[in-house]
Order: structure tokens, then sequence, then C-alpha cells
């Protein structure tokens, strides 16, 4: 148990976050390809709108950064549904830009509230 008080924000997943992660996870078994366990792992959280961690929110934030540079694929269209990069899926799967959105401006209110 912390001393620290109760978090003042909502950490459930939106909607549109749940979709994107539903969407990345129809895609992966559509496709066999996208992903690591650990995203598809994260894709179910988000899906379920599953509560998440203060933690998660900054692994989540993390996972965008490092991935951005997946959008910049030249073998596939970034966002073709009909073949899509493995890249593509994986970003679905943390919630597509909807969850980076969110977990952005999650992340700059967390810090208001610790400082």
């Amino acid at each position: 148990m912390t001393n620290e008080p109760p978090i003042p924000l909502d950490l459930t997943p939106p909607k549109t976050v749940a979709a994107a992660a539903a969407r990345g996870l129809a895609l992966r078994a559509q496709f066999g390809r996208g992903g690591t366990e650990i995203g598809v792992r994260r894709a179910h959280q988000l899906a379920a709108r599953e509560e998440v961690s203060p933690e998660d929110i900054m692994r989540i934030s993390s996972y965008f950064a490092r991935h951005e540079v997946d959008k910049q694929v030249r073998s596939r269209v970034w966002g073709d549904e009909r073949n899509p990069s493995a890249g593509y899926i994986a970003w679905l799967l943390w919630g597509g830009d909807e969850g980076r959105r969110w977990v952005t401006d999650l992340k700059a209110k967390l810090k208001g509230w610790r400082a």
C-alpha cells in the first residue's frame, strides 16, 4: 500500500482506443503478422477497456515514441487494411493514433498530478 493519494484521472481506455486495439487483434488473426505477445496482451487490455496504471501509460507512450518510424514503411501503404504491414497492425494493438493521443494527454496530466 502506498501513501500516494488516488489518481484524480479516469485511466479507462476510451472507446476509440478499444476499437483500434480490437481492429489490430482482428487483423493480426487474419494476416498472421504484427505485434509481439506483449502487444497482444496490451491490445486485449485496451479492447476490454480495463483501467490502466500510470506505469502502463508510460509504457504505451514509450511504445509510440519508439515506433513512429514504422509509419515510414515503403513496402506497403500505412493504414491499408487489405494488406497491412506488421508495423501497422502492431500500432493498432497499442491503440492506434487514438491511443497515442490519449496517452500523450494523460501523461501530461499525470506529470502535473505528481509535481
